[in-house]
């Protein structure tokens, strides 16, 4: 609940806006109970012929005469108390009539106060026709019912917008954080638990914004204004009337824990539906290679079945809730239709010798009554609606801040050093690094690479290479020692300020679904097109470029595969030359090009490794050939020798 109360706080910085929701929600309030209350004058005194105006003056003279009544009796009364007339029972009696005089007389005299402050702006404002007064009222509840819902529709539109901003800004900031965490704790979620985040999870964040600005204010306060209006017609029949309220309320606080533990379920079947779709498409060549195409259809219809599931579940206890909250607006209806008829039909004040009314409650009296707990009812039956938006936003916000108060490991320093560039030497002091804390893949490398020194990296696969190049491109952070640049620790400097000196380029190229101009500009992205051109050019990739009929405006769908496996490698290849960094790093970058590319791709790259750091994982002796130093990783030591010198046997 914690989170999602942080989730309401973020909301409130729009106060403003919520403020002004608020206030079109009680004027909702305010309109659903006065539209009922407008049907008063009506039913009581309209059909009767009669005027407000003479309705007002015959209540102030009902009243008087009441008073009057009673202040006699009282007098009596305390007279006879006085004079020792009263004894025993009839002392009692006479006591407790003493009371319910004084209440009665109270009230009258509230009647009389009301009345004499309203009758001036009767004779103001309504006609003395009933006629008209009926047309009058009736054009009233129709302007109101208009008002009410231009309200309503403003506070939903001014609810929903807070929502939906807080969804985005919550959408942005795990997209941001998935940019930013370290590839270890990426890797915990996967794409695919950062998709589900993204949509499934902060759609039910927003829904339960929504439901506490909206309809959890709204609801409510139209529940307040009806059965307000209920406790001015008669207090004590409207608590009998309430008499099922803790029952349903047990049984929504029950269904509040249902909803929230199958919302949990919701979300994790999300994210594994998430998980196993984006899978198998991504790795559909796979699938479709070795024929596994039934198999990853029935892992899907597996995972969508158990999501149907859960769903049915969430279903069940949603539309549970309505029968729920409409058993306590029924409830109360009903004890109040069968009370009501009693008390009007026998003309009683009291009902099992429990006074109900000061006075005999009149036909129009208890139809007033009634329509303001039907008026009740309906709010508290959309409440289920509440509660099941209440819920999920609970649940979403649950998801949702963990992950966003996850901190990357590769912390970032208040105040990071700035070095010159280029730089001078990379330095590897005692590195050791392992994944799980268990299997050590790097165990104290010493290694220092001067500026423009061309080193090639080889060993066996699994030996170390690529967590090498990890550590020294700060993707993870050394679990011992420390890798310096010009003898500072890359701790020490910004991310960014380290990763701009870097140009790399993988065996598994990654492109995005956009154009060839796109994915080569990615390098540097205020690179003109001529610059753009120039790198194709040097990676010879601007021949087969020029032979698509769109040119560099061509396509090259998701991750590059309307490319050849040499096409996306000279983009790639493109794309490190036009970034034109002081450090290369070369991850098998020749490993899918043919024997005359790798040719050419070697001349560009002879010329293009001149005055700068290159780190080469290759193992290729044409790229060996560009080395100038080796470094031999294997069973996590690495060992530096010179390119020439020839290797031990």
């Amino acid at each position: 609940m914690r989170y999602f109360l942080r989730a309401l706080r973020e909301a409130a910085k729009s106060w403003p806006l919520l403020a002004a929701a608020m206030l079109c929600s009680a004027g909702v309030a305010a309109l659903w109970g006065a539209n009922i209350a407008a049907l008063f004058p009506i039913i009581e005194v309209t059909l009767r012929g009669e005027s407000l105006q003479s309705w007002n003056d015959q209540r102030i003279e009902d009243s008087q005469q009441r008073i009057d009544a009673g202040e006699e009796e009282l007098a009596r009364l305390t007279g006879e108390i006085a004079s020792g007339e009263r004894t025993g029972e009839d002392l009692a009696w006479a006591r407790h009539r003493i009371d319910t005089l004084n209440l009665n007389v109270a009230g009258d005299r509230a009647v009389v106060y009301s009345a004499q402050k309203l009758g001036p702006w009767l004779d103001r404002f309504l006609p003395v026709d009933p006629f008209q007064t009926v047309l009058m009222v009736v054009a009233f509840v129709v302007f109101s019912t208009f008002f009410k819902h231009v309200l309503l529709l403003t506070s939903t539109m001014l609810v929903s917008w807070v929502a939906m901003n807080i969804s985005r800004n919550i959408r942005v900031k795990i997209f941001d954080k998935a940019l930013a965490l370290d590839r270890a704790q990426f890797m915990r979620h996967g794409s695919a638990g950062f998709m589900a985040q993204v949509t499934a999870t902060a759609e039910m964040l927003a829904n339960g914004i929504t439901a506490v600005y909206g309809g959890a204010v709204t609801e409510p306060m139209k529940i307040i204004a009806c059965l307000g209006c209920a406790l001015l017609v008669s207090w004590r029949l409207t608590l009998v009337c309430m008499l099922m309220a803790p029952v349903v309320g047990f049984l929504m606080v029950w269904l509040n824990r249902q909803m929230r533990n199958i919302s949990k379920g919701v979300l994790s079947q999300a994210k594994g539906y998430h998980h196993v779709l984006l899978e198998a498409l991504n790795n559909v060549l796979t699938v479709q290679a070795y024929t596994m195409e039934p198999f990853e259809r029935q892992r899907f219809r597996d995972c969508t079945s158990e999501m149907m599931r859960v769903g049915m579940r969430h279903s069940f206890y949603k539309a549970l809730a309505n029968p729920i909250t409409e058993i306590l607006g029924i409830g109360m209806v009903a004890t109040s239709i069968a009370v009501g008829a009693w008390l009007v039909i026998n003309q009683e004040t009291q009902i099992f010798g429990v006074t109900m009314t000061d006075q005999p409650m009149t036909v129009p009296g208890i139809m007033i009554f009634f329509g303001f707990l039907i008026g009740a009812s309906d709010p508290v039956r959309k409440l289920s609606g509440v509660i099941t938006g209440l819920n999920m936003g609970i649940v979403g916000a649950q998801g949702l801040y963990p992950l966003l108060d996850t901190e990357s490991k590769l912390a970032e320093v208040a105040e990071p050093k700035r070095l010159p560039s280029p730089h001078r030497e990379i330095r590897l002091e005692d590195v050791s690094f392992s994944y799980d804390g268990i299997d050590t893949v790097l165990d104290k490398v010493n290694i220092t690479i001067p500026f423009g020194e061309r080193v090639a990296i080889v060993g066996p696969n699994g030996g170390g290479k690529s967590t090498l190049i990890n550590v020294i491109c700060r993707f993870y952070d050394p679990t011992g020692g420390q890798v310096l640049l010009d003898g500072v620790p890359l701790t020490e400097l910004a991310v960014e300020d380290l990763r701009r000196r870097i140009a790399m380029v993988t065996q598994q190229t990654e492109l995005f679904n956009e154009t060839i101009h796109y994915n080569i500009r990615y390098g540097r992205w205020d690179a003109s097109d001529e610059e753009i051109e120039e790198a194709a050019r040097k990676a010879h990739a601007h021949e087969f470029i020029s032979d698509f009929p769109e040119g560099y405006k061509t396509m090259v769908g998701p991750n590059g595969f309307r490319l050849s496996g040499g096409q996306r490698q000279r983009i790639a290849l493109a794309r490190a030359f036009l970034r034109d960094a002081e450090i290369l790093v070369l991850d098998e970058a020749t490993s899918q090009i043919d024997v005359e590319s790798e040719r050419l791709i070697h001349e560009a790259l002879s010329q293009y490794v001149e005055n700068r750091t290159v780190l080469m994982i290759t193992h290729r002796a044409s790229t060996l050939a560009l080395a100038d130093a080796i470094v031999e990783v294997e069973h996590g030591r690495a060992v530096k020798r010179p390119a020439k010198q020839p290797q031990a046997a």
